[in-house]
């Protein structure tokens, strides 16, 4: 599949339980910054699991445009040659982030506080979606962007020679914009300050201490307060990958809505700002339990066992939840599609600002198979059919967004009748396994053009 070619429709049915293991693949927003940071420390990273999807070989190409040395040894084992803190080189071309909103957001910040110039773009999802919430605080360092009108890709980030320290308060919950200011801040002079009012995934913030970093985290009564000591020399790691807990969310919906089903999802990460998705489930009656709890290079990790659950009802999901999953609520209304009683999701207004505006793409999507939708700005509900009651039998569209898409395919194993995309490339973004992964736990997802 390709998420930059020509559309695949594809079609999902109801077919036998789903039973088995399913092996996703590793996280991306780990891989992503395994391979940034590698890029950024002195010496050889060797990375295993790396996530071989589109968005993230497109950040490995990036580094090596920036100069770094990126080694595929195969089957998910990489070597990253880091040019040191400030050691980026000026690229040759145009930095193609194709899908990726995660790695062009942290590029751009990794390179703003060097005295070079890069210009980034990607496909026609990521050129509509905004990056000022990532260039304001990178112009406070001294770096200076022009892009599309709104702040859009094709974008030219100039970097700062002489760059400064800052001290910076997220305005909305965003991993991505903190990340992307605390990468500046590793070649910024003193000390670089970030403030969240509401924690976000803490990926970068264990990654940059594992790789040698200055950095503490202090909860205070104005939010969480990040402090990086710039200019340190990374340096080079081991890193294994944790498996992807949002790709683990696909195979983990579907078997709760697909009757006779029991399938492990081993290795998955369950770092607390990632976790909200499985939480939410087991609030909702779900038969979802956390085996083998361990933790790996820092990071917990469980095994997940998924059961069949049609006694799941609706709930009120927690809005102080939705930093740790807000990439799984489009799957999570079709798990609420199944379920008895209404899901409200509130304080989400970021999933209008994703791959596409994931709450009209849902609603749209779900009241094309039967579903009852409500939606504002910054929430959206779903009625729930009670199992076994999903009519199906419509069309979705996927708006160029592999979540949305993987998660109608998820409907249709458990929905009455079939469930289409109309595209279903964008998938091999993130998941490139995906069909073969849920063909082999028993679902039957075909493509229309053969």
């Amino acid at each position: 599949m390709s998420g930059h070619g020509t559309p695949i429709p594809m079609t999902s049915r109801r077919a036998s339980p789903l039973k088995g293991e399913a092996h996703v693949p590793g996280d991306k927003s780990i891989s992503h910054r395994s391979l940034i940071l590698g890029a950024m420390a002195v010496g050889e990273t060797k990375i295993s699991g790396l996530l071989e999807g589109e968005d993230v070989l497109d950040t490995a190409k990036a580094m090596q445009a920036f100069g770094a040395e990126v080694v595929n040894h195969g089957g998910g084992e990489w070597s990253v040659f880091g040019v040191g803190v400030g050691g980026f080189a000026e690229p040759g071309n145009v930095i193609d982030c194709g899908n990726s909103g995660t790695g062009v957001r942290l590029i751009m910040g990794a390179m703003a506080t060097s005295p070079i110039t890069a210009t980034f773009t990607g496909d026609a999802s990521l050129n509509k979606r905004p990056m000022a919430r990532v260039t304001d605080p990178l112009a406070l360092f001294g770096a200076q962007s022009v892009g599309r009108e709104g702040g859009r890709l094709p974008m030219t980030i100039i970097g700062a020679a002489e760059p400064v320290p800052v001290r910076y308060e997220v305005p909305v919950p965003s991993a991505q914009v903190k990340s992307a200011v605390l990468l500046a801040g590793l070649n910024a002079p003193g000390k670089t300050v970030v403030i969240e009012r509401e924690a976000t995934r803490d990926h970068s913030e264990r990654m940059l201490a594992g790789f040698g970093a200055k950095i503490t985290v202090e909860d205070t009564e104005e939010g969480r307060v990040i402090t990086l000591t710039g200019q340190p020399e990374l340096k080079p790691q081991v890193i294994a990958v944790p498996r992807d807990p949002s790709s683990a969310a696909f195979p983990v919906c579907a078997a709760l809505i697909t009757p006779g089903s029991d399938v492990l999802v081993p290795g998955i990460g369950l770092n607390p700002t990632r976790a909200g998705l499985f939480y939410t489930l087991q609030d909702m009656g779900a038969d979802l339990t956390f085996e083998n709890p361990r933790t790996e290079g820092g990071e917990p990790v469980a095994d997940l066992r998924a059961k069949y659950s049609p006694e799941m009802r609706g709930i009120e999901v927690p809005p102080e939840r939705a930093a740790s999953m807000i990439d799984e609520y489009p799957v999570l209304s079709v798990v609420a599609s199944f379920a008895s009683g209404t899901t409200m999701m509130a304080g989400v207004k970021e999933l209008r600002v994703k791959e596409s505006d994931r709450i009209d793409a849902m609603a749209k999507g779900l009241r094309a198979n039967g579903v009852t939708v409500e939606e504002g700005e910054d929430w959206w509900s779903v009625e729930g059919c009670g199992p076994e009651g999903v009519k199906g039998g419509g069309t979705a569209e996927s708006f160029l967004d592999h979540r949305i898409a993987m998660s109608f395919m998820v409907m249709g194993m458990g929905a009455q009748n079939p469930v289409s995309v109309d595209d279903g490339s964008p998938i091999a973004t993130s998941f490139p396994i995906f069909e073969r992964l849920m063909g082999d736990l028993g679902a039957h997802i075909t493509r229309s053009n053969g």
